[in-house]
Formats: C-alpha cells, structure tokens, sequence
C-alpha cells in the first residue's frame, strides 16, 4: 500500500496545561481513529533554516514546517481524506500531504 508524509504546517501553542492535555487527547484519539494506517507517527519539529546555494537563512522557509506523519493509504483521495480529521485544523495549522515514492 502506498506511503504518504504528512507535513503539519502553523497551528498555535496551546495557553495552559489543560488546553495542552485537550490537545494531546485530540491527537491520540485522531490517530487511534486511523489505526494501522500510521506507519510512523512522527513528532512536533522546532524552528527551522533554509539550506540554498547561496548559503544559510535563518527565515525558517515560505511555509515552516511544525511536525510531520507517515501514513499508508489507498490513493491520494484517501490520504487527504484522512488528514482532514487533524486536530491541527482546527488550531489554524494545515497538512501537507505527499505520497513517498519507492526507489
């Protein structure tokens, strides 16, 4: 079955523990909920730098990353259908969703 990385894009911090803890809640119960489709369930990443030919920016990119996912899926309709459930969304954040290609 195909591989798709998820690439979670903005969402805001949660301001206390316990909007912490609903939000670590909405997670698990988001990837229990696709059960054996998580290949890798990833982690949150910090800021970022941008590599080019003209050396390092500190600007952390167009569109920085905030963590990142491993899913399997049928198709692409799939893998976007099952990133619409992302408690991300629903802090401002977005997925990013590309199938990894098998070389």
């Amino acid at each position: 079955m195909p591989k798709y990385l998820y690439v979670y894009h903005g969402g805001s911090t949660p301001q206390s523990k316990e909007e912490g803890e609903k939000a670590m809640k909405a997670w698990m119960d988001w990837f229990g909920g696709l059960g054996k489709s998580v290949v890798e369930g990833g982690n949150p990443v910090g800021k970022s730098k941008t590599v080019g030919a003209n050396g390092v920016s500190n600007d952390g990119g167009a569109n920085p990353a905030s963590g990142w996912s491993v899913i399997e899926a049928t198709d692409y309709d799939d893998a976007t259908n099952k990133a619409k459930g992302c408690p991300l969304l629903s802090y401002g954040g977005s997925v990013e969703v590309a199938e990894i290609m098998e070389m």
